[in-house]
Parts: structure tokens; C-alpha cells; sequence
């Protein structure tokens, strides 16, 4: 699907756009994973758009359960090869997650009346998302991720992709050179996933470090659907140069921005990588390394598209890998962006009944530049929160403290004697307990 005219800002490549059939199967929830459930082809072209795709048909379809062999049914799957001929497609992209053998009977009966060179390809849902994030990595913590979860995904289906290289006949003495390809294959690639998911468990590590270092400051992380606007509000909030693309998935990489609201008091900003209805699952354990951002996050602002047509299904989304990542419960903020794209009466309705149900939430058009002074105030009040009042004491010798004290706390109250100062401050408990750690000359009174 890529091409070779230029790049954009984002240093993702122009695509000369493939003409794309967009297939969506209605199953029962119970197929869980990337199977079953409501088909959603409104987001699936988005997806396919992203990816360089151009939506030219679309086909659905309500079942009990797939079909074995290519999971629509026999009479779909015509219709589906009658639409596919008639846009002259290249692509078919399936809203579910098909096995090795259905991809390769769907593709084939596709084909069946088409030379090579204008052969029909077959996706499904995992293999668009996996592509969309190996197109959208820039940094090689991303690219090891991208890749850890494409060979996840690849290692169970490595039977069926060697399959034309087996022998029919079966048992001792007949394995064929088909199996020994497989077994070295299966080999090579449970090194490479070995060897990335040790790379990437230095990366956590280090991360941690960095985290540990950071949890003296108060930090807050953006969450939310992919699209949502998360990039456009920080950028707002901290004025920094931060990635904003209209498409899905431009930022897979942690950005973390300092922003000072006076000489004392500061904050760290993270935005993260996008969330999206049945993400896969590789996605979510190889990235375990960025969103950890998320999970030692003091304060999570979950960002929500206000114009999206069913705002319910993303915050659920959202809340089903938020529940993956991220232990426990974590103070979190409800944020209802592009509000601007509403009309008054919407707006209203809209405002009405989702601050019903999350009475602190906020309303916000970062792109509009209405509401972001919002967020960085409630920002700053959730730091100022984490602040307590301490009083303290250290011998006069060590008068030294006091001037840290006035640059690193808010000094309320300062006494003398003949042998100590006493003195009231506000501070985070962390700040206070790491000072205390190389400072044994320090005591707190009460």
C-alpha cells in the first residue's frame, strides 16, 4: 500500500490509495476477542483509510457463528467477489479476525477469475491495526514493540502459511521438508520474540527508573480513543511542539512535557498511544513498556470525542484496556473534547447528561482553543492537593535546610531558639521523604 512521494511532517509516507472492500460479520459477544461482537465499519474505514486505503464497497452480514471455511457464507462470499470485480478492488478487509485456512479460501476464491498482477488481498481487523502501528513507528522502543506483536500474531499461524510444502503421507520417517522448514522457522522466530521481549523488559526497566525519579513531581497522563484529540490538548495545555495529525494511531510513542504554573509549582504532562474498540491483545502486552506512563500516573485525563457518534462505546473501550494496564483504581478525569463540533442544542443535551453521570468532568474544544485553561486549573489543583502541611525541625547549624525549604516547599511559618529553627511548610510527602533520606539532621514535629 506505500508508495514513494515524500513525507509528511509525521514521517509517515504518502499512499497511492488501494481500492478496498470493507467486510464487517455480525457475531454473539461470546466469540469474544476480535471475532464476535457488533461489526463497526464506520471505524474499520477510518482504519483502512489510515493504512492508505479507499473505501470503494461494503458487505455485512448477521450469523450465529463464522463459517469454517471462510467464515461468511457461501452466498455472501459470491456477492463479495461480484463487488469486488465490480470496484476492481485489490483489498478486502475484514472486520473480524480470520484463521490462516479462511484467509487463504477467501483470497482464492477471489482470484479464481483474476491474473496475478491484479490479485485481490485478504486482511482482517489485527493485520490492518498491526500494519497502522508498523507504518506509524518512528522510534525503536515503537518499531520493537510493532514487531513483538506482529510475530506473536504470525507464531500460531506459521502451520498453515508452510502447509503447500508438506507431504500428504504421515508418520515415522515421512516428514517432509515442509515440516522441517516450519520447525526451523518456528524456531527462528521464538528467538526473535525472546530476544525483543528482553530488550523490552530494559526498556521497563529504565522506564521505571525514570519514573522512580519522577515521583517526586506530580505527573499526569492523557488516555483515550485514538482520534480524540489528545495530542491537540496537550499541546494546548503546554504550548510545546507535540505531534498533531488527523488519523488514527500518529502517536505510538510516550511524550512527556513539563509545565510550570509558578516559580515553585510544576507538572509533568505524558500523552500516549490511542485506545480502540478490540485493540488486540499482542498490542496491548508489547506496549506494556510506553503505557506504563499510564499506570505510575498520579492523575489520568481521559479524553473523550464529544462528536463522535456513540461516545458510551469509547469510553468503554477505553475502560476495558485502562482495566489491562493499570492496577487498582488511579484518580481520573473525564475530558469532552471537540464540543465546538456540536450545535448549540446538542451541545446542551450533551453537556447535560454526561455531567449527570460524571459530575466533574470537563467540556473542551482544544483545536478552538476553548477549555484547555480548564484543564491545566484543574491540573494544578490536583497538585496542589497532593501537598501537606508539615512542621519540622533541624539544629540552627543547619540553617542550610531552611533555604531548600523556600525553594522546593511554600514556608508558612519559621521560629528560633537558642538550638533549633522550627519551620511550617507545604510540600508533597515525597518530596519531604526524599530530602529526609539524605538528611538525618531533619525531624518532623507533627
Amino acid at each position: 500500500m506505500r508508495s514513494d512521494q515524500g513525507n509528511d511532517r509525521t514521517g509517515v509516507r504518502e499512499v497511492k490509495r488501494q481500492p478496498t472492500v470493507l467486510v464487517g460479520v455480525d457475531l454473539p459477544e461470546y466469540f469474544g476477542g476480535m471475532r464476535g461482537g457488533e461489526a463497526d465499519l464506520g471505524e474499520l474505514g477510518r482504519l483502512a483509510d489510515t493504512a492508505g486505503g479507499e473505501v470503494v464497497g461494503e458487505i455485512t452480514q448477521k450469523r450465529d457463528r463464522p463459517d469454517p471455511a471462510t467464515f461468511i457464507g457461501k452466498g455472501k462470499l459470491e456477492e463479495l467477489q461480484a463487488v469486488a470485480d465490480h470496484t476492481r478492488a485489490r483489498l478486502v478487509v475484514f472486520d473480524n479476525e480470520l484463521s490462516p485456512a479462511q484467509s487463504r479460501n477467501i483470497e482464492r476464491e477471489l482470484n479464481e477469475s483474476r491474473d496475478e498482477s491484479n490479485g485481490v488481498s485478504v486482511l482482517d481487523r489485527t493485520e490492518l491495526i498491526l500494519d497502522i502501528f508498523a507504518r506509524h513507528a518512528r522510534t525503536s522502543q515503537a518499531r520493537m514493540q510493532v514487531e513483538l506483536a506482529q510475530l506473536q500474531y504470525m507464531l500460531p499461524r506459521l502451520r498453515k502459511l508452510w502447509s503447500h510444502l508438506e507431504r500428504q503421507a504421515g508418520g515415522i520417517g515421512t516428514r517432509g521438508p515442509g515440516e522441517t522448514q516450519l520447525e526451523t522457522d518456528r524456531r527462528l522466530v521464538g528467538r526473535r520474540i525472546s530476544r525483543l521481549k528482553r530488550e523490552l523488559v530494559e526498556v521497563a526497566g529504565n522506564r521505571r527508573v525514570q519514573a522512580r525519579r519522577r515521583q517526586e513531581h506530580f505527573t499526569a497522563a492523557l488516555i483515550g480513543y485514538t482520534n480524540a484529540g489528545k495530542s491537540t490538548l496537550m499541546r494546548a495545555i503546554t504550548q510545546a511542539d507535540v505531534l498533531v495529525a488527523d488519523r488514527l494511531f500518529a502517536t505510538l510513542d510516550a511524550t512527556t512535557r513539563r509545565v510550570d504554573v509558578d516559580e515553585r509549582h510544576f507538572f509533568l504532562l505524558s500523552d500516549t498511544v490511542g485506545f480502540i474498540r478490540r485493540l488486540p491483545h499482542h498490542l496491548v502486552e508489547s506496549f506494556h513498556a510506553t503505557l506504563q506512563e499510564v499506570a505510575e500516573a498520579d492523575l489520568l485525563l481521559h479524553v473523550v470525542d464529544a462528536s463522535s457518534s456513540d461516545p458510551d462505546h469509547q469510553i468503554a473501550s477505553v475502560n476495558s484496556v485502562l482495566a489491562e494496564i493499570v492496577p487498582g483504581d488511579r484518580p481520573l478525569l473525564m475530558v469532552f473534547n471537540k464540543i465546538d463540533l456540536l450545535d448549540a442544542e446538542s451541545r446542551d443535551a450533551f453537556i447535560n447528561r454526561y455531567r449527570m453521570e460524571y459530575p466533574d468532568s470537563l467540556f473542551v474544544s482544544a483545536l478552538a482553543g476553548e477549555g484547555p485553561e480548564a484543564v491545566r486549573s484543574a491540573l494544578t489543583n490536583a497538585l496542589l492537593q497532593k501537598e501537606r502541611v508539615f512542621r519540622l525541625q533541624m539544629p540552627l547549624h543547619r540553617m542550610d535546610l531552611v533555604a531548600v525549604f523556600h525553594r522546593t516547599a511554600s514556608v508558612l511559618a519559621e521560629e528560633h531558639d537558642v538550638e533549633h529553627c522550627r519551620v511550617t511548610v507545604r510540600m508533597r510527602e515525597e518530596e519531604l521523604s526524599r530530602l529526609r533520606s539524605t538528611e538525618p539532621d531533619l525531624q518532623i514535629l507533627d
